[in-house]
């Protein structure tokens, strides 16, 4: 004859009958860590990405200087061909160029820097014209394949806040969002650590669903106490 009782010595089951098996909902998080445990890992906030793609920058700054620095360039020296061409001495600078160029050594100091800001110019326009730029502004879902909706980041680092602050328990909140990643500390000076975590932890994910990004970051909650003053 087999029993099945509770933690109080309760006899919830009759002889012979199997004891009744109660299992934890897969969906409750388990929040028995640490206000500092850094591999706290939060629910998750959106399954549906849709792989929205980045804002390129247009980077007129950059392409209006150096369409400039050519076009003039071009320019002085097509007029000091023509000049030439129609027997004219050459312009002082491209003769003291050239000497210079046919007479100092490949070693020599001001020909190495010269080749090493030219290097750096060229990656420089290499980076600039394979990356896309606008880091500040997150892409969201795209509903319509006509159009393209963007976020800037600091304003959804402050919606984020925002949601936070609304958490009971939370007496101020950090929110530090990038393209990848939130990382919100928070301070509690009431209630459980885990139960403000949690809470913090479920309203984040629900509220970065609701942002509607395309490439939904993960999400990293820290709660401590304040410190002591003095």
């Amino acid at each position: 004859m087999s029993e099945a009782r509770q933690a109080g010595g309760t006899d919830l089951t009759k002889p012979g009958e199997d004891a009744p098996v109660i299992e934890r909902a897969a969906s409750e998080p388990e929040l028995d860590q640490s206000a500092s445990a850094a591999a706290y890992q939060p629910l998750p906030t959106l399954g549906d990405e849709d792989g929205s793609p980045r804002f390129w920058s247009a980077r007129r700054v950059p392409a209006g200087l150096l369409a400039l620095l050519v076009l003039g360039g071009a320019g002085l020296l097509l007029y000091d061909i023509v000049a030439v061409r129609a027997d004219h001495p050459a312009m002082r600078w491209r003769r003291d160029l050239a000497r210079e160029l046919a007479e100092r050594p490949l070693d020599s100091t001001a020909v190495l820097a010269g080749a090493a800001a030219a290097l750096a110019v060229g990656l420089w326009l290499l980076v600039l014209a394979v990356t896309p730029g606008l880091r500040s502004l997150l892409p969201m879902r795209r509903t319509h394949a006509d159009v393209r909706a963007g976020l800037d980041r600091g304003a959804a680092a402050t919606a984020l806040r925002d949601r936070a602050m609304d958490v009971s328990g939370v007496r101020s909140v950090r929110v530090r969002m990038s393209r990848s990643k939130v990382d919100v500390r928070a301070v509690s000076h009431f209630r459980e650590l885990d139960d403000v975590r949690g809470d913090l932890d479920a309203a984040l994910a629900a509220a970065i669903h609701d942002l509607g990004l395309g490439h939904p970051p993960g999400l990293s909650v820290h709660v401590a106490r304040p410190g002591r003053k003095g």
